[in-house]
């Protein structure tokens, strides 16, 4: 009984080490950028030795991709709790845009997940994390909303490409300062009009 209180107890200061490294980068990465960061601040910042750091990450580039993930996985939560199977598709729709354009004002967040993490990581990359996360609960919803017959049937995978695009290069305006609510009123547009009748 002992050893597997002891074994627990190892789990848990391993998950706790690994969170202090993540929340530690993020706070420098958003604050002086991935370029300007050295392991060094962040095994600091940590409260870690650098044996710790590389004992759970091969590199910087590792743990900033860790960070990314824990970002891009907590934007898809407030995404689904915005969201919920009640709701119609296309109200879910809506609703799931607007969530993500707020969850994307958290300080830092639009700089991670659109500009840094492509180019430290790679388009491909965050295709893939875009893929776990944002981009499948905006799958789910387009999927849905065409099973239901509100959405004309269009290649999920296109659309959802394109969609995430629009959310993409609206949260990234909105960072720079413009107007959140026009870009909210155009997102909307943008899938009622998808949800119009096939005429003809």
């Amino acid at each position: 009984m002992q050893q597997k209180a002891q074994r627990r107890t190892n789990r848990d200061r391993t998950a706790a080490t690994r969170s202090d490294l993540i929340a530690a980068a993020r706070k420098l990465f958003t604050e002086k950028s991935y370029a300007d960061t050295g392991t060094p601040e962040i095994v600091s910042a940590a409260g870690v030795t650098r044996g710790a750091l590389y004992h759970h990450f091969v590199d910087k580039q590792a743990l900033f991709q860790a960070v990314v993930e824990r970002e891009a996985e907590a934007v898809a939560e407030e995404i689904e709790r915005a969201s919920p199977p009640a709701l119609f598709p296309k109200e879910a729709l809506i609703a799931g845009s607007n969530a993500y354009l707020e969850a994307m004002r958290w300080p830092g967040r639009t700089r991670l997940l659109l500009l840094d993490g492509p180019a430290v990581l790679g388009r491909a990359v965050m295709d893939e994390i875009d893929a776990r996360h944002g981009n499948r609960t905006l799958r789910d919803g387009l999927v849905a909303a065409m099973e239901s017959g509100e959405l004309r049937p269009l290649a999920p995978d296109a659309l959802t490409a394109l969609l995430a695009a629009a959310f993409d290069r609206a949260a990234l305006a909105i960072d720079a300062g413009a107007s959140e609510s026009e870009y909210r009123e155009v997102l909307a547009a943008l899938i009622d009009g998808l949800m119009q009748p096939i005429s003809g």
